[in-house]
């Protein structure tokens, strides 16, 4: 019932670029990991704020008004309603909290976007 896991093992089990997989929870927040690598779709979560711990690598959050860089142990809240677009020169690996009731890309429907049944897989 008390079993620890190993966050860094846990990427083990991510094999495709921006498809999350979710592996806790806490409250009605789900915890998910990702591997990134490349652009992602410009998208916003109108009701969800979104936070992003870079766990490996880097990512360039880039916003509407300009962009962010974020480096290995960076963390960053993205608020409800804000625009914004994930960008991974090389493979990054994110960890992300948010609400369960969460989009993939907001209303936005691409090739990249995935269910939450597919996160849980």
């Amino acid at each position: 019932m008390h079993q620890p896991f190993n966050l860094l093992a846990a990427f083990d089990r991510v094999t495709d670029y921006w498809s999350p997989r979710v592996i806790g929870q806490v409250n009605d927040q789900l915890l998910k990991i990702a591997k990134l690598k490349g652009e992602f779709v410009w998208h916003a979560h109108e009701n969800e704020d979104e936070l992003f711990h870079i766990v490996r690598g880097s990512l360039l959050m880039q916003f509407e008004d300009g962009e962010v860089l974020l480096e290995e142990g960076d963390v960053l809240t993205v608020p409800k309603g804000t625009m914004h677009n994930p960008v991974a020169e090389e493979e990054c690996w994110v960890l992300l909290i948010e609400p369960a009731a969460t989009k993939h890309t907001g209303d936005v429907v691409t090739e990249r976007t995935r269910s939450l049944e597919d996160q849980l897989g």
